[in-house]
């Protein structure tokens, strides 16, 4: 939950807390499945198919923003100069999957995002 988007501000009113802790167990949950009231109350308003189906994260675009906005700090964590001066990491190889990440062949921002922040982490230490 600590890196989840939440929006749970409503239950935190005293009214509603009160409400809930009236309602008995039995009248919350339906085959073990949690926050009946919720879903009826919603079953009213909103189509059951956008209702009952699998949770869905929410991914942040960071391979686009490397191609965009954040390209030209992320060409300077990368440089063949750099990544060969400090000798962690293989610069060729690197190069290789940044070309390709920019010219959108293929996703490569899960193997580019933690060279990404090792980097800035090691200007952070230095």
């Amino acid at each position: 939950m600590a890196v989840s988007l939440e929006t749970r501000t409503p239950f935190l009113d005293p009214e509603m807390i009160s409400l809930s802790m009236r309602i008995p167990s039995s009248m919350k949950i339906n085959n073990n499945e949690g926050k009946k009231p919720l879903r009826e109350v919603l079953y009213k308003y909103v189509p059951k198919e956008y209702i009952d189906r699998p949770k869905a994260g929410f991914k942040i675009p960071i391979g686009n923003w490397l191609r965009g906005h954040l390209r030209e700090w992320a060409e300077a964590n990368l440089s063949k100069q750099r990544l060969s001066n400090e000798g962690y990491m293989n610069p060729d190889i690197i190069q290789n999957i940044w070309k390709e990440h920019l010219s959108g062949k293929k996703d490569w921002t899960s193997k580019l995002w933690p060279i990404l922040m090792f980097q800035t982490w090691k200007d952070e230490i230095h």
